[in-house]
């Protein structure tokens, strides 16, 4: 499941962010790198231990734990504390697909990779190429959103970033264990949550209510994986 989750942060969130991000001390971003993505990676990256990596990265996280759209299609168990990198002057990365397992740097926490996701902090014109290319079922998905705009996508995906050649893509990245591991059962989960929330919203008493609020449920906890 591909999922656009609009407005993580407000547009004057994403400008703060945004200036102190551009003043932010940049590195190359194959340090974090495994040996096959760092032959096709090409762009800079905050180290994970910056102080402003830790501050925007707490806030990132704070929010999403709010974020009703990110709670139920991820149904987060665990989350990777979110990275941070820079595309310009021709940047990229290669076709690749990401780590199973991610090792939280100075600890003995480890992360199941079942998502990955992309929040822009700079809007689609302000620079050119550095699209997302995310193959699925459906073909190439070529995700470019608003600053403040989260892209939500299965860990398995072969991915890419095409080259940004007119200024610079700020974005942060990151990976979510899930409570439940399969694509297709958190797919289904999120399907029938969706349809609760809207016919609480449009039908509040028809007696189907309740027994779909009850499957749900009975659904997760068959399916929990931790």
């Amino acid at each position: 499941m591909l999922l656009h989750v609009p407005q993580v942060f407000t547009r004057d969130e994403v400008r703060r962010i945004r200036q102190a991000l551009e003043e932010a001390d940049w590195q190359d971003g194959r340090i974090t790198a495994g040996y096959q993505s760092a032959q096709t990676k090409h762009n800079l990256q905050l180290a994970e231990d910056d102080p402003l990596a830790r501050e925007i990265s707490e806030a990132m996280l704070a929010r999403l734990w709010q974020h009703p759209l990110f709670m139920s299609a991820a149904l987060p168990h665990k989350v990777f504390p979110p990275l941070f990198n820079c595309y310009t002057a021709g940047g990229h990365f290669g076709f690749h697909v990401d780590n199973a397992v991610r090792q939280v740097r100075n600890s003995a926490e480890r992360v199941r990779t079942d998502l990955s996701s992309t929040l822009f902090f700079s809007d689609p014109d302000e620079y050119d190429g550095g699209e997302l290319v995310i193959e699925d079922t459906y073909g190439s998905q070529r995700i470019k959103l608003p600053a403040g705009d989260l892209v939500l996508y299965p860990s398995t995906s072969i991915h890419k970033v095409e080259p940004v050649t007119r200024g610079a893509r700020f974005a942060s990245f990151f990976w979510t264990q899930s409570l439940v591991r399969e694509d297709a059962q958190r797919a289904l989960l999120f399907e029938m949550d969706q349809a609760i929330q809207s016919l609480t919203r449009d039908v509040p008493d028809h007696p189907a209510l309740v027994r779909l609020t009850g499957n749900y449920p009975s659904l997760l906890r068959r399916w929990v994986a931790v």
